[in-house]
């Protein structure tokens, strides 16, 4: 038990030191996340609730940059425990319980365990029940596993609902396996007990319209429309190409019943579940909750092969961490902008093309490092703005921003300040905004909102308080403008768009 524990402490010591912290703030989807933690419930319009207990956690504890950080990285601790845990299970001896450790923190969950969002308990869960399967297939399999299999897969659930496509690779492994254990009760149990806890998510989504279509039809149409199949598995190989090594052989033996033949069910869940997402045009990292076990697998099938060759056994624990040198200004957020805008004019990074963001153009910094600055100034600046209304009317503004992620770093930066909530039409944000009040709003704090110039004859005066200025911030440019005075039928039209907003996610039940 000593290096499952040992590689956990390890995986939250290398987090904090790897996290950024001072350097970047927190990414454009945690502002989100957190904010999830002041509108508790069963259910909201991106993800289910489990990140929302966590984030309700988070801000009872001060909401600081390491309670945010801690709770990616307790799942990764998590993951990799089990990892570690399986390839000793798998009769793994100490060399191959270490290289599969060494390969979880080589590969992409590095970068992962890093970010407050749903995916690190999604590979957690998936991880977890890939060993409970691989433990009840085991000659001293017991019918718990399978009750702590449904329990997770719940939890699961609870968390994103991509658990419905693990759960149907599961079921077919298990078809493959062990047709007959459909005609025992421990495993109808089990399935109760999933559905059990997952049920109050279930229902929020029925009751609310089954906003999940909607989410479906946008990422369809918006992102996973443009997701190839050779993309796909492009990203697979540079997601975990510091362990390529070790779990190809680990996928094979484990479709071959090797090292053991309870390790056959983890080499299924892989297979079928990579299926399905290919079929449904799947995000690569929605993949990323499939690798974990073939790890120690790989690990536990090298071991007897490399038992004569000492040196042979020392590299293959050394070039994973080789592999993954050259890329760790990529994947942790800790080189400054200015100087990861001058790597990025390396031909090396050139060639990895990783500063290119969404929109198909070359920009100074990876996207996902730009997401992570100039949200602080956008708080401090609408905080500002705020403070400079007159006392009487100060109190009847309404903060509207463009996207969730203006909204929440608001919230999050001025959490300790008596300041509006900062709302949107974006995401979630849609069932938190704020009703019409008996005295109308006086002033609009307008973050990234609409054309100044249609605007500016709504209101009374109309003026520019703001703009994000740092010049690696994704946000940069984005404007502060101050209504005072708005028409009603501005105010009308605010109202008749969140209807018409909350209508599209709710299925007509928009309120």
């Amino acid at each position: 038990m000593k290096k499952p524990l040992l590689f956990a402490f390890l995986k939250i010591i290398s987090g904090l030191l790897l996290a950024g912290y001072g350097t970047y703030e927190l990414q454009r989807d945690e502002y989100l996340y957190l904010d999830y933690g002041r509108h508790l419930a069963w259910g909201y319009i991106e993800v289910p609730p489990l990140t929302a207990l966590q984030s309700w956690v988070t801000l009872a504890l001060g909401g600081g940059f390491f309670w945010v950080k801690a709770w990616p990285l307790l799942w990764g601790a998590g993951t990799i425990y089990v990892v570690v845990q399986l390839a000793r299970r798998l009769g793994g001896g100490p060399w191959a319980q270490v290289l599969a450790g060494v390969c979880y923190l080589s590969t992409g969950y590095g970068r992962l365990n890093l970010l407050f969002q749903p995916n690190s308990f999604e590979v957690f869960s998936f991880t977890l029940a890939t060993y409970l399967l691989v433990r009840h297939a085991q000659p001293d399999g017991r019918p718990w596993h399978l009750y702590y299999l449904g329990l997770v897969l719940g939890l699961g659930v609870l968390n994103k609902y991509t658990t419905f496509f693990f759960g149907a690779a599961v079921l077919g492994a298990l078809l493959l396996t062990a047709p007959r254990i459909f005609t025992q009760r421990p495993i109808w149990r089990a399935a109760g007990l999933a559905l059990l806890v997952a049920a109050p998510t279930l229902w929020w989504q029925v009751a609310h319209g089954l906003p999940f279509r909607h989410h479906m039809a946008l990422l369809h149409d918006q992102q996973l429309v443009n997701v190839t199949l050779g993309d796909f598995w492009k990203d697979q190989l540079l997601m975990n190409l510091p362990a390529l090594l070790v779990w190809v052989p680990g996928l094979w033996a484990a479709l071959r019943g090797r090292p053991a033949p309870a390790a056959r069910v983890a080499g299924l869940v892989y297979v079928g579940g990579l299926l399905i997402l290919n079929l449904l045009h799947g995000k690569s990292y929605y993949a990323l909750g499939y690798y974990p076990a073939l790890f120690a697998v790989g690990a536990v099938w090298w071991q007897a092969r490399l038992a004569a060759r000492p040196r042979l056994r020392v590299a293959l624990l050394v070039l994973p961490l080789l592999l993954l040198a050259p890329l760790v200004a990529l994947i942790y957020p800790i080189v400054p902008p200015a100087r990861l805008a001058q790597l990025g004019q390396t031909p090396f990074y050139q060639n990895l093309e990783a500063n290119r963001w969404e929109d198909g153009q070359l920009h100074p910094l990876p996207q996902d490092f730009a997401d992570m600055l100039g949200w602080h100034e956008l708080a401090d600046k609408t905080w500002l703005a705020y403070q400079a209304l007159p006392d009487s009317t100060r109190a009847r503004t309404l903060i509207k921003c463009d996207n969730y992620g203006q909204a929440g770093a608001i919230n999050y930066y001025n959490r300790h300040r008596a300041l509006p909530a900062a709302t949107s039409f974006n995401g979630s944000y849609l069932h938190w905004f704020p009703a019409l009040p008996p005295r109308p709003w006086r002033h609009l704090l307008l973050v990234g909102e609409g054309d100044p110039a249609e605007l500016a004859k709504h209101f009374q005066s109309f003026r520019r308080v703001g703009e994000i200025t740092n010049p690696y911030a994704r946000e940069r440019g984005i404007t502060i403008y101050l209504g005072t005075g708005p028409s009603p039928a501005l105010l009308a039209r605010v109202q008749a768009e969140r209807r018409q907003e909350l209508a599209a996610w709710e299925g007509g039940l928009g309120r």
